[in-house]
């Protein structure tokens, strides 16, 4: 009987069953919207490790249940440029920030982030941890009110990071080190600053809203110092611990393309090495040192990520999991961020989501795709605000939504297939600040693009002033061939067999970098 009513509503009443399929439409479009709640974890300096590195058994288990991007790649390699860029899907250039001290709403524009589009399309949105850099960079209030419901989280610990609490093994005297495994109830507050946002973040999973909710929990580990409880180290045992393949730098590199990881350098334990600045060695046993406690600390966070997902209802939630950047681990002698090498750049990127199959995506994508990634999966896409007429994009951001790479079926080929990074420098020689230099000290952007078998960079003079670059004045360029040299460990510009390779990528880079002026 109910075939035969559906058959002669359509022959009789087109117009009413046009009326009714149209509200059937409305109402799954308001159901998406309603009904998927989304988890966004950052977690702090996390690279792409890989099983033969370390195992991380809960982002492995998401990664085999979820969509697993193996190429994602951060935009800046420093935590206030890369995550004001994440949360906007804006470039560094569009915000003007490449350090830590302006506020793009008071300095470019009044950019709208992600948590923001959310609180304003229904949901109640919450801050756990470090998700913003704190600081300038974010008004000193993680972006509150315009991208929180409610006051950000920071836990209360926090304030003894970098606190001499690290108890060398010989002279049992208390330091500021690099590598600090401890033990938490010696620690001040009988805790560590992840265990309270771990603890905070559950608490508003457990609780009943009458909203969907947008809940953005970040790790501050691996995140130097390398503070984590002691019995992670014996989950990574010092026997499989291995010295990277090429420890010491590039062939042909440019200076402009090499920093002094000066932050690594001051802490009390490698300051006391002696190492000679700016292109001094780290010594091989310390090499290994530092690869075990980072690899424990990654263990740490993927622990207290199995506590959180277990009281996540995965029926009605997105998941989102990823960092703001890599971290070298004395691949070609450097150490830390601030680089425009894959390891500084490359990173996880998981998504989970109900109703998608698993997947693995190798084909290159940006941290910045996820703001309209979010937006197509939430069903509010239809609601983006419109950009200022500064930017050449019509939306309010400048990634593109991963959903079509994110279904088996489809042969749906990007507008781009690869990604945009950079970072700029003081100066071509490496200088104490070429780490982290500010805006007014910046002379020099490396401009660097990955394509699946390339990673090409061009170092260009700089204007801080007038934030215009000049592709003509170089100071270094690099080619990196992932095929024969997946270590980058190779610098191959100048090789002749590349020539076009290098015309090609140098092309494409340039066109699309100006794009934003």
């Amino acid at each position: 009987m109910g075939s035969n009513f559906n058959f002669i509503m359509i022959k009789n009443y087109p117009k009413l069953t046009n009326l009714l399929l149209s509200l059937i439409i409305i109402k799954t479009d308001l159901s998406l919207s309603e009904k998927y709640n989304v988890l966004f974890i950052c977690v702090d300096d996390l690279r792409h490790l890989a099983e033969t590195d370390v195992l991380l058994p809960n982002m492995m288990k998401m990664a085999a249940k979820g969509i697993n991007f193996k190429s994602a790649f951060a935009q800046q390699a420093l935590c206030a440029p890369s995550r004001n860029s994440i949360l906007t899907g804006r470039r560094p250039d569009s915000l003007r920030l490449y350090d830590f001290y302006s506020y793009w709403r008071q300095t470019i524009g009044n950019f709208t982030t992600f948590p923001q589009f959310f609180k304003e399309n229904g949901y109640e949105t919450f801050s756990v941890g470090k998700i913003f850099h704190p600081g300038l960079s974010s008004n000193f209030t993680d972006d509150y009110p315009y991208s929180w419901s409610f006051q950000p989280y920071h836990p209360p610990t926090e304030i003894y990071k970098d606190a001499p609490v690290c108890e060398d093994p010989l002279t049992k005297k208390l330091e500021s080190d690099l590598i600090c495994p401890v033990i938490i109830k010696e620690q001040p507050g009988q805790t560590l600053p992840d265990l309270q946002s771990l603890k905070y973040a559950l608490n508003i999973l457990r609780q009943k809203h009458n909203k969907p909710f947008l809940l953005a929990v970040g790790f501050h580990k691996p995140h130097l110092p390398l503070k984590f409880p002691r019995k992670y180290l014996d989950k990574v045992p010092m026997s499989g611990i291995r010295l990277p393949a090429f420890p010491l730098m590039p062939e042909n590199l440019p200076l402009v393309a090499w920093h002094p990881w000066s932050d690594v350098r001051k802490r009390d334990d490698i300051n006391q090495l002696n190492i000679s600045f700016p292109f001094g060695n780290m010594p091989p046993e310390w090499i290994l040192k530092i690869r075990q406690s980072y690899y424990a600390a990654a263990v740490y966070i993927d622990n207290l990520i199995g506590l959180l997902m277990k009281q996540v209802n995965l029926n009605n939630t997105i998941v989102i999991l990823t960092s703001d950047h890599g971290w070298s681990l004395g691949e070609n002698g450097l150490w830390a961020k601030y680089s425009n090498f894959d390891v500084a750049l490359k990173v996880p990127l998981l998504f989970l989501i109900p109703g998608y199959q698993q997947r693995s995506v190798s084909t290159p994508v940006e941290l910045l795709d996820i703001f309209p990634t979010l937006a197509d999966l939430t069903g509010l896409s239809k609601h983006e605000p419109k950009c200022g007429h500064r930017v050449n994009y019509s939306l309010c951001f400048e990634g593109e939504s991963l959903v079509p790479l994110m279904k088996s079926h489809t042969t749906y080929q990007r507008n781009k297939n690869y990604a945009i990074s950079q970072y700029p420098r003081p100066g071509e020689y490496p200088k104490p600040n070429s780490d982290k230099p500010r805006l007014k000290d910046i002379k020099i952007m490396g401009y660097s693009i990955r394509t699946k078998r390339y990673r090409y960079t061009e170092w260009i003079s700089f204007n801080n002033t007038m934030f215009t670059r000049n592709w003509t004045s170089i100071h270094g360029l690099e080619l990196y061939d992932h095929h024969v040299d997946p270590n980058e460990a190779k610098n191959c510009y100048m090789k002749k067999k590349y020539i076009h390779t290098v015309e090609k990528l140098s092309m494409l880079l340039r066109t699309y970098v100006n794009k934003f002026k």
